[in-house]
């Protein structure tokens, strides 16, 4: 009895469950996120009609092949032990801080297939890790990682991948093999033979849809990161320690490259090249380039173009500790005929710590102006490491380099590194819309003669911020410096002068005047220009320090002009004041000023110049010249000997106040020409009107002045102090000045 009521209520129970389950109670479908199997799940959220394809958690090995969704484990440390390769149609997909240790030399790598998609999802403090499992790891220890597209290269319609054995290229710019983003890759490159190696990251074919950002290589036994074709574009990409070429491209790779930092390769920092078998095959290298920084020693060079090259251009370049710039073989007459057809074209390019022997290309050809040298950045910081590596990159310094050099134009707004020395080594100007920070400490070495000068164009500024402890100084880089090793500094304003509307520099070429009174070429404080003055014939020399037609919104004080060839500071016209004004030792006038100037000159000290310590006139071609030099000299000191007076008055001279002048060791006061009619004129008319002037320790034969006109009391003799201190150094020179 007791048996059939079992069996009876088994039976209710089982009716029960029967219509628990009718068709008209919910269904169990799969979520997939739950972190419960459910639905067709055959594991926890994976498998089944809807979800990733599982991977057996109970095994951390990776090898074989992905046809479907796969969806690593951040939490599981992978061993790659063999190939594992993405096929057409399907996915594998890397979460942030996925590490993967691979064993197996080139047997081991990660390659994705024509139509496969990798998504490696890495941050920037959780990057993904590809890595060698060896216990003490080293370069060339594993593969690497490849991808296969379908987008064009030059080596045929398609191709077989150097490595890996795929096919990869075809007709499809946009392909799209999926997203890369903060990868580490480290220990790559192992080797089947010379000729073939594998990279860190080769992209063979790869399609514009296909995002390449935030990648590293690390301690790569060949090149770092390789494009064989394609049109994929790679930015953020870091190439440390490589074996061979540290970035590479060929094969009519039509990307673009931005924020490439490069460190420590073998050879070169960048190699691009149009193809091997070919220099002319079709379509052609096409790669644009910004924002790069490349730090040596290389053996071939910062940029090697071969191969046929291709058309670059290459923008914010700065490269440090090179030999070589851009090398060229002598063989390649491809490469050669593009360079010639400006088809390699790179600006702002700047080089920082040149090695012994340092060239900028070994280029012959007739064409030696592609490279357009300018002020820098680079990756971001110079040869230091930018910011945007913290955090998910490994093995690169953050020091700076020692000195850079300077070349080319500034646009932009651009500050130099007081903690570098410079090396001026051909013209810097400052163009319209530019600005150029000088900081207090900061010395420029230039070397070049009459080509290394720095200028100011109109519409563009200079802000040089020194101190009285901690001058800028201009100088000379020769081992042993003098008089007009190099040109000096030019500053070309918008204010009225009497050479015409506008007119054009005497030295560096460029526009100044106009109308513009209280024009603004910035701020010069506390600057010491030395052996300046370098000389292209006896009408045509730079001065220490020249203003054309600078305007009154400018300020210039604490300047020196030390061993100048020519004058140490001329104004060309302008409305700009000169304050706190030192020249010494200069080779032909201390401190001019002529075509109308309109300005104020206080505390100037002048010593030691070969002709004139003062030398004003109005216009050399034209005594009378409008607007007629007005210029008011107040607190002036000259230490002679002097040989064309201690102010010369000359070519119509103009309408000078002078006071407070003490003049020392001089045996002429003030010079004119007997020939000079409009200058004599002035005089006369009492518009050279000079008091408080003290001669002190005159030389035999001193007089006043050598003009023979009626008016012979235009100087008014009293007690001066000068500068300041009489014929000795003023105080104000203490601590920025030299050899006073």
């Amino acid at each position: 009895m007791k048996k059939q009521i079992l069996k009876l209520m088994l039976l209710m129970a089982s009716t029960a469950f029967v219509v628990s389950c009718g068709s008209d109670d919910p269904v169990f479908t799969a979520s997939c996120t739950d972190g419960i199997q459910n639905g067709d799940e055959t594991g926890i959220d994976c498998g089944g009609s809807s979800c990733n394809e599982c991977v057996d958690e109970q095994s951390n090995i990776l090898e074989g092949e992905v046809a479907g969704d796969v969806l690593l484990d951040a939490s599981v440390e992978y061993e790659l032990t063999a190939s594992y390769v993405v096929l057409d149609g399907g996915t594998l997909t890397i979460p942030a801080g996925t590490t993967i240790k691979a064993t197996g030399g080139t047997s081991s790598y990660i390659a994705v297939a024509q139509g496969g998609k990798i998504f490696i999802e890495g941050n920037s403090s959780n990057p993904v890790v590809m890595t060698s499992g060896a216990a003490n790891p080293s370069a060339s220890d594993w593969g690497g990682l490849v991808v296969c597209g379908k987008a064009p290269t030059n080596v045929g319609a398609t191709a077989t991948s150097e490595v890996a054995d795929l096919t990869y290229g075809g007709t499809n710019s946009t392909d799209n093999s999926g997203s890369i983003r903060y990868l580490r890759i480290e220990y790559t490159g192992a080797t089947f033979n010379s000729s073939k190696e594998f990279n860190g990251l080769s992209l063979f074919g790869v399609g514009s849809g296909t995002t390449v950002e935030y990648v590293q290589s690390f301690e790569g036994g060949d090149d770092g990161i390789e494009f064989f074709g394609g049109t994929v574009k790679g930015k953020y990409l870091v190439s440390t320690n490589s074996g061979d070429d540290s970035i590479d491209f060929a094969d009519g790779w039509a990307g673009t490259g931005e924020y490439w930092y490069i460190s420590g390769g073998a050879k070169a920092g960048i190699e691009g090249s149009n193809n091997g078998d070919n220099g002319n095959a079709s379509p052609v290298t096409n790669a644009t380039l910004k924002n790069i920084t490349v730090v040596g020693p290389v053996t071939e060079g910062a940029l090697y173009f071969k191969e046929g090259g291709g058309d670059f251009y290459v923008d914010n370049f700065y490269i440090a500790g090179a030999d070589l710039g851009v090398k060229i073989k002598d063989t390649d007459t491809e490469a050669a005929a593009r360079i010639e057809a400006s088809d390699l074209i790179m600006t702002n390019v700047q080089f920082a710590d040149n090695a012994t022997g340092f060239v900028q290309t070994d280029y012959t050809g007739d064409n030696q102006s592609f490279i357009q040298q300018g002020i820098a950045t680079g990756a971001g910081n110079g040869a230091a490491a930018p910011d945007w590596t913290a955090g998910w990159t490994r093995g690169l310094s953050n020091s700076g380099v020692t000195n850079e050099n300077l070349a080319g134009e500034v646009t932009g707004n651009v500050s130099l590194n007081a903690n570098v020395e410079y090396e001026l080594t051909s013209s810097f100007v400052v163009k319209d819309g530019g600005s150029l920070t000088i900081p207090a400490g900061t010395i420029i070495k230039a070397t070049g003669g009459t080509s290394s000068y720095i200028a100011v164009a109109q519409g563009g500024k200079i802000y040089i911020e020194g101190t009285s402890t901690n001058p800028v100084v201009m100088t000379s880089g020769a081992a042993n410096p003098s008089a007009s090793d190099w040109g000096g500094l030019v500053v070309c304003g918008k204010a009225p002068t009497n050479v015409g509307d506008v007119a054009t520099s005497e030295v560096a070429d460029l526009t100044y005047g106009g109308t513009v009174s209280n024009d603004n070429s910035g701020s010069i404080k506390y600057l010491r220009i030395e052996y300046s003055g370098a000389t292209f014939n006896s009408s045509k020399e730079f001065n220490g320090l020249s203003l054309f037609g600078v305007g009154s919104g400018t300020t210039v004080e604490y300047v020196q002009s030390f061993e100048g060839g020519d004058d140490g500071i001329e104004f060309f016209g302008g409305t700009v004041n000169g304050k706190y004004l030192v020249s010494t030792n200069s080779g032909d006038d201390s401190i001019d000023f002529a075509d109308g100037w309109a300005g104020t000159g206080e505390y100037w000290y002048i010593s030691g110049g070969a002709k004139a310590g003062i030398e004003g006139s109005n216009n050399g071609d034209n005594g009378n010249a409008s607007p007629v030099t007005n210029a008011t000299l107040k607190n002036i000191t000259v230490v002679g000997p002097v040989t064309e007076g201690a102010l010369y008055f000359k070519e119509g001279g103009g309408n000078f106040t002078v006071d407070n002048l003490f003049v020392s060791g001089v045996n002429l006061g003030v010079k004119v020409k007997s020939t000079d009619a409009e200058a004599a004129v002035r005089i006369e008319s009492g518009n050279l009107v000079m008091t408080n002037v003290e001669f002190a320790d005159s030389v035999t034969g001193f007089v006043m002045t050598d003009y023979i006109g009626v008016n012979q009391s235009f100087i008014t003799n009293g007690t001066a102090t000068g500068a300041g201190n009489g014929a000795a150094a003023p105080d104000w020179t203490n601590g920025w000045t030299k050899g006073l």
